[in-house]
């Protein structure tokens, strides 16, 4: 989209921006920087990857005893950031969290890579490991257990859906003179989209 700032909606806007993203980012155009807050207050960020997006929100996936996901579960917030470098775009999107379905964990699941779904058994992720033996050894007993049919997907592995209720977009300008729109609604999924530019 040629003049971004007119735009009336943002996830037309965002789909655009991540089919350019995927055609000129080397790794990972689906990265993004995922803040939550733990038991304190305290900010917590990591890179995690989205594997889904439509209307009702941006979805990713993680065991739910990792550090990030006690703390969705604990409290349902969190804010993300897309940086897309060799665009020299950004897309911070926030809001309420929600667990995606059995259903739709169980359809991602058997999309991963067989070794993909053993880790996910075998990591006890954010838990102290003793070394990487330990893990490696897991991992082959997991994968003698299920040499044979599919790999289920274990309880403590889903997902989660961040259901925006503010979309912002950031392009670079010459002189830092960036280009920011924000878009905002009070109810997740429900009403019409504020929409306003913000200084740089």
């Amino acid at each position: 989209m040629s003049d971004f700032t007119a735009a009336t909606e943002p996830f037309a806007l965002f789909a655009a921006w991540l089919k350019e993203a995927e055609a000129s980012e080397i790794n990972d155009p689906n990265g993004m920087a995922l803040a939550t807050v733990d038991p304190d207050g305290l900010p917590d960020v990591r890179m995690v990857l989205m594997k889904d997006f439509d209307e009702d929100g941006i979805v990713f996936y993680t065991n739910y005893g990792s550090a990030k996901g006690r703390e969705l579960l604990a409290n349902p917030k969190a804010a993300v950031l897309f940086h897309w470098k060799s665009l020299r775009r950004q897309v911070r999107v926030r809001g309420p969290v929600e667990q995606v379905t059995a259903a739709e964990a169980d359809a991602y699941f058997v999309t991963r890579a067989r070794h993909s779904r053993l880790g996910a058994w075998a990591s006890k992720q954010s838990q102290p490991l003793e070394s990487r033996f330990a893990l490696e050894k897991s991992v082959a007993a997991l994968a003698a257990k299920y040499a044979i049919g599919e790999i289920p997907r274990p309880e403590h592995w889903s997902g989660f859906r961040i259901k925006p209720t503010q979309i912002e977009f950031w392009k670079d300008g010459a002189f830092r003179l960036h280009d920011r729109v924000v878009f905002r609604r009070d109810v997740p999924g429900e009403g019409e989209w504020s929409r306003e530019r913000l200084y740089p």
